[in-house]
């Protein structure tokens, strides 16, 4: 599976190149967004979307999701290859969110370095990241777009429908956050997941049905796949971050305890909140709504989720889901060699280490 992923990030950059150039000029800005009323900026537009956008996407990152886009074009029979443009989709999209989402949680750093803003500054971050949900549409609906008029408009839709639900996934999770929240249940904390992370690999996988023309049973079996995998996907993310602050799970990228110093709410938060005796459970929630906990406070509420076992129902759950991903599709009529990429695809992104 690395390798699958190893051997086509570089194509999927080159199309991201090509929607989003590194180095972005007049005759770019008329080709994509259409000639200038008065007269662009280039020098400006520059500084301020893709310079900040190029520092964050040569950081590194796997690119699964648009490694997943391909592979599901080729398990659906096509060649991968002619799809590349519409591949760099949820990349961009993906992109986007992070740099919005370390604004709003004030986050320091990402992937190893400075966030976004804390370089760059908070209105050339939202302005960057704002931009990368519209950019995706000129690829679908403009004129370089090969696709039939059909199928712009299912894409078109589809984005527009996930997009929302995206939005209202982060919306719930900035409420617990500001809030410091932890009396949620299980079902709403996957229903976050569902729509803040699922979105996006529903996307994935629904426009990789839609530009290849398949049915709408197969383009629902092949979202409840890509959704399953993502949210058991965020649910490691979180297991990951409590490893890491227990030097346990490598080069995570991220600060100490980070999840717990922002109060995040948690599978593993709601599972040691029903689980724990009523004074651990207290001593947690106050760690958890401390907006400046010391180093001590995060191990301590560490070692309460390690002592109820949430971090092994955490895992465990994500493995379900992993399943779950794996049914959606095995009713499809799908190429051999992809389609064994597929099955393996959801245990390698729940089990991966940093």
């Amino acid at each position: 599976m690395r390798d699958v992923l190893t051997t086509w990030r570089p194509a999927i950059d080159e199309a991201i190149s090509e929607v989003l150039p590194r180095e972005v000029d007049e005759s770019y800005l008329d080709a994509f967004f259409g000639e200038p009323t008065f007269s662009y900026d280039a020098e400006a537009i520059q500084a301020g979307l893709a310079d900040p956008v190029w520092d964050l996407l040569d950081r590194g990152g796997k690119r699964w999701r648009s490694v997943l886009f391909l592979v599901l074009v080729d398990a659906f029979g096509e060649p991968p290859e002619e799809y590349l443009r519409y591949a760099c989709v949820p990349e961009i999209l993906h992109t986007g969110t992070i740099i919005v989402d370390d604004v709003e949680d004030e986050a320091e750093l990402r992937r190893g370095e400075p966030a976004l803003h804390r370089i760059y500054g908070q209105d050339v971050a939202l302005n960057a990241g704002n931009a990368l949900y519209f950019i995706p549409l000129k690829l679908i609906t403009g004129p370089s777009s090969d696709l039939d008029a059909e199928r712009q408009l299912a894409a078109y839709r589809m984005l527009t429908y996930e997009l929302n639900r995206t939005h209202l996934g982060q919306g719930m999770d900035i409420d617990w956050h500001n809030r410091r929240r932890s009396e949620v249940s299980e079902a709403e904390y996957l229903e976050m997941c569902a729509c803040k992370t699922g979105c996006l690999a529903r996307i994935t996988a629904r426009l990789a049905a839609i530009v290849t023309d398949q049915s709408e049973p197969v383009e629902r079996a092949v979202a409840t796949y890509a959704e399953r995998m993502s949210v058991g996907f965020q649910i490691i993310d979180d297991v990951l971050d409590v490893e890491n602050s227990l030097g346990e799970a490598g080069d995570f990228g991220k600060a100490f305890g980070n999840d717990i110093r922002e109060g995040k709410t948690t599978l593993m938060v709601i599972h040691a909140l029903s689980s724990a005796s009523p004074e651990r459970a207290e001593r947690l929630q106050a760690v958890l709504a401390d907006p400046d906990p010391s180093d001590e406070d995060v191990l301590a509420a560490i070692e309460v989720i390690q002592a109820t076992g949430a971090v092994e129902h955490s895992r465990e759950r994500a493995l379900e889901l992993a399943r779950e991903a794996r049914e959606a599709i095995e009713p499809l009529s799908l190429d051999p060699e992809p389609a064994e990429t597929l099955a393996d695809f959801p245990g390698f992104m729940i089990e991966r280490q940093h």
